[in-house]
């Protein structure tokens, strides 16, 4: 049952346009928001060049300056306290 649900509910996101990614080692399942209106020309920008102030954080407006992180902030933020240390960068940034 709890198999038909979640396929379920993979299907209805698939379908509202979003992108889903399973990752099977974790058994996590990441869902990324589509329509940035951004296409990135490059690799992620360094954690520093966005860690504007030093503070080894990236704090919602410094997160702004990288258009892709800002739509999946509350993703990398993993421990969900407002602001993403350079550990839950590298990991957002690593996947596809």
């Amino acid at each position: 049952m709890k198999i038909v649900i979640e396929s379920l509910i993979l299907g209805v996101l698939i379908l509202a346009g979003t992108q889903v990614m399973a990752q099977d080692n974790q058994g996590e399942v990441i869902v990324r928001s589509a329509g940035t209106g951004y296409t990135p020309s490059g690799p992620a920008p360094e954690f520093s060049q966005l860690d504007t102030d030093g503070n080894g954080s990236i704090d919602h407006h410094e997160a702004s300056g990288y258009k892709l992180l800002a739509n999946d902030f509350r993703m990398a933020d993993s421990n969900h306290d407002g602001k993403i240390s350079r550990r839950e960068y590298e990991r957002w940034a690593a996947l596809p």
